[in-house]
């Protein structure tokens, strides 16, 4: 019964990953423009160095649609992805710490060159523009400001980041 309760809860929130991504895409028509030729293919994500004591991550597949969009594989991946995109997670905490400052982690993509060269592009280039998204609902003056708050909360948290990966690095507080 677990099992089935958070494979669903992994499901939903793919979907709403996908989602995101989506979003992110179609907001920038080059993106989309990069990704509809490669229609049908797949792309896969792969952790390497997850730590063995943290649970396994579920490897993650996309299928590029005719639109330039991504579609989700299931909990399913494909045998043999056209794509494999490798995520270093050896060091969780570096991950979050990088994710927080929007630094691009270390990926190493293999496949075919056309396909790589879009998706690195994608990676490298897209970001998500939250205050427009909040401007659209709240309007300009009020996402402005809460966008400065968050990205004062975001650099505390990197802060904080960075210094509990300072720690683990030495073997704890001095």
């Amino acid at each position: 019964m677990l099992n089935a309760i958070t494979s669903s809860l992994g499901s939903a929130a793919m979907e709403r990953i996908t989602l995101l991504l989506n979003h992110v895409i179609a907001a920038e028509t080059v993106a989309t423009d990069r990704l509809r030729p490669h229609a049908g293919r797949t792309i896969q994500l792969h952790w390497t160095g997850w730590p063995s004591l943290l649970p396994a991550p579920p490897v993650v597949a996309f299928a590029v649609t005719p639109a330039g969009l991504l579609e989700w594989a299931g909990e399913t991946p494909p045998a043999a992805p056209d794509l494999r995109v490798s995520l270093d997670a050896s060091n969780p905490a570096r991950l979050a710490a990088q994710w927080f400052a929007g630094e691009r982690p270390s990926v190493n993509i293999e496949g075919d060159s056309a396909f790589a060269a879009d998706v690195s592009w994608l990676i490298e280039n897209l970001r998500w523009d939250i205050e427009d998204d909040l401007a659209r609902i709240i309007g300009q003056g009020p996402a402005h400001q809460l966008s400065r708050a968050a990205g004062a909360l975001s650099s505390g948290f990197t802060f904080a980041a960075r210094r509990l990966q300072d720690l683990v690095a030495r073997g704890g507080p001095r």
